[in-house]
């Protein structure tokens, strides 16, 4: 390490931190201490500060973090409240930091912070404006990446390479290093929404953020459970479909369409079984398929969609009649324009599709507005 990113202690209390860590919670408490202990075993010559932000954690992880702050004035929380997300969760923390450099790593002990120091030479040097932490070049490490999830990401990682012509080896990692400055002019055009914030970056960047990965090695999580799930597939594959649109159209509204897509393929399955197999009237048969669909579509958004806004409780009812209300009315505006554009140009298809996305613009507008609206 240089002794331009080893200030004494005098300086560093005059100049600041150089180094920002973030690191994005959510039910962690039994992590974050460990963590703080091995960032100061690891930086004891650099000036750092870390940022945890924590989305509302409800096993009282950011309580935690706030006793650690307390002793040491290196250590902020972020409490989030009404929002959820990882994206969303590394874009504040980044942007509330004051360090030149900000490092991004997962609070459950299994990113190596031992290649901080080594990450942060390489940007202070002027070697790259953004370094990253690879699974895909030699001399990484795996002890806690299983078989099935180790698939899912390279699978990931092929796709975003190819569609996005993502350069980089591994733009699925989540612990990485880059330039403030350089994060804050692409920060504007990055998604809050969603797990892969560095694809989102890179992506975002077109080619033009240096960037250098090294090696590192993969550790074992040792308390709580993985955050990811089913639904991350979903959500990656929004991001890349609103990337590929040059982020014309919204992440969010993406997931919302795809969403509405899986709505269509119930409702389809759902009629076939009441009319062929259960032999109701077709009437009977089309509103149930309609009432299946509608739970369904509401169900995957309140978890994917609009997961930063998750309702619970009491609201899931109350949300779900009010979602009932408002893609019956967008059921009459899809068959509305329908008809109108069918009465101008009689081309069944092109009626429909004309249909179906005033349909799916009304509905995403009036969810935002009465279902899922922010608080």
């Amino acid at each position: 390490m240089s002794e331009a990113i080893r200030p004494d202690a005098h300086s560093q209390a005059q100049e600041g931190p150089e180094l920002s860590v973030i690191v994005p919670t959510f039910n962690e408490r039994d992590n974050v201490t460990v963590l703080y202990r091995r960032l100061e075993a690891t930086l004891p010559n650099v000036a750092w500060e870390v940022v945890f932000v924590d989305d509302n954690s409800p096993d009282g992880t950011w309580d935690v973090v706030r006793e650690l702050a307390q002793k040491d004035s290196r250590v902020r929380c972020i409490r989030r409240i009404g929002r959820r997300g990882l994206s969303g969760a590394c874009i504040e923390g980044i942007l509330a930091s004051s360090a030149p450099y900000a490092a991004v790593i997962d609070a459950d002990l299994q990113h190596d912070e031992t290649q901080l120091p080594k990450m942060l030479l390489l940007l202070a040097s002027d070697k790259a404006d953004l370094v990253v932490g690879s699974r895909y070049i030699e001399g990484y490490k795996s002890e806690g990446f299983n078989k099935q999830r180790a698939g899912a990401s390279a699978l990931a990682t092929e796709v975003a390479r190819k569609m996005l012509r993502v350069e980089i080896a591994d733009p699925m990692s989540g612990f990485f290093m880059v330039r403030r400055d350089r994060f804050e002019q692409l920060a504007p055009k990055l998604s809050v929404h969603g797990f892969k914030i560095l694809l989102d970056l890179v992506a975002t960047a077109h080619g033009t953020l240096r960037a250098v990965e090294i090696p590192y090695t993969f550790g074992a999580r040792q308390h709580g459970e993985s955050k990811l799930d089913s639904m991350v597939a979903l959500d990656f594959l929004g991001l890349v479909l609103a990337k590929l649109t040059n982020d014309i159209v919204s992440l969010r509204f993406i997931l919302f369409a795809m969403v509405g897509g899986i709505g269509l393929v119930v409702h389809l399955t759902t009629l076939f079984i009441a009319l062929r197999l259960i032999k109701v009237p077709f009437a009977e048969a089309q509103a149930a398929g309609a009432i299946v669909a509608m739970t369904t579509n509401f169900i995957l958004n309140n978890f994917l969609t609009y997961r930063d806004q998750r309702l619970k409780g009491f609201a899931i009812l109350r949300g779900l009649i009010m979602f009932y209300i408002v893609c019956s009315v967008g059921l009459l505006a899809n068959v509305g324009v329908a008809f109108s554009v069918y009465d101008q140009e009689p081309i069944w298809w092109l009626a429909g599709m004309a249909g179906a996305l005033m349909g799916v613009v009304w509905n995403y507008a009036m969810s935002g507005l009465f279902v899922w609206r922010k608080k």
